[in-house]
C-alpha cells in the first residue's frame, strides 16, 4: 500500500526535539522524504500496523500530531511533482 506520513511535533523542549528525531528515524526506516515532514512509503498492511504504532508510541498526543494518507496502487502515478529535490522510483532498483 501507498502511505504519505506526515507528523507535526513540538520542539520547544529538548524532549519534543528527541521525539522529532525518533519519529524522522521511523519513518526514514520505511519511506522516502519528500518534505521536511512529509514521508512517502510504500509499505504493506500488515507492517504498516507496525509502524503506525512505533510512532504512536513515540509521539506525544497531547502536543503532536500524526497524518497518514491512504493512496490506492494507481494514485501513485497521479502524484504531480514540481520544483527541486525530485524523488526516486521506489520500485526501481537501489543503487547505492
Amino acid at each position: 500500500m501507498f502511505v504519505i506520513i506526515s507528523y507535526d511535533v513540538a520542539t520547544a523542549t529538548r524532549t519534543g526535539a528527541r521525539r522529532l528525531r525518533r519519529i524522522a528515524r521511523i519513518c526514514e526506516n520505511y519511506g522516502q522524504r519528500v518534505q521536511n515532514s512529509v514521508f512517502e512509503c510504500k509499505i504493506p498492511p500488515n507492517l504498516f500496523v507496525s509502524v503506525k504504532q512505533q510512532l504512536l508510541d513515540t509521539m506525544d498526543p497531547e502536543e503532536d500530531s500524526l497524518r497518514f494518507y491512504f493512496l490506492g496502487k494507481d494514485d501513485e502515478g497521479k502524484i504531480l511533482h514540481v520544483g527541486a529535490k525530485k524523488s526516486y522510483d521506489i520500485d526501481g532498483p537501489l543503487i547505492i
